[in-house]
């Protein structure tokens, strides 16, 4: 799958790659979508669990050597 944005967040510790895909997604157009790469374990559980929180569609995780890649399609933007 394609993806518009991409943050490198290998060998940092939660809750800091989803505190940064927020961060870029919420400078993101809605429908665009984010590549994000991490280390932490936690991820696994986090990344999804903040897309439902925050409106975004979380499209999936691959391998990726040492770390997973999560794709999220950025949400419509909240009213306002």
């Amino acid at each position: 799958m394609q993806w518009d944005e991409e943050i490198d967040a290998a060998g940092l510790l939660c809750p800091l790659p989803v505190l940064r895909a927020r961060k870029r997604l919420l400078a993101m157009r809605p429908g665009t979508v984010l590549r994000l790469i991490a280390t932490d374990p936690a991820a696994v559980v986090d990344v999804p669990h903040f897309c439902s929180q925050a409106g975004h569609d979380y499209l999936g995780a691959t391998g990726e050597g040492a770390a997973r890649a999560y794709l999220i399609r950025r949400g419509p933007r909240p009213p306002a």
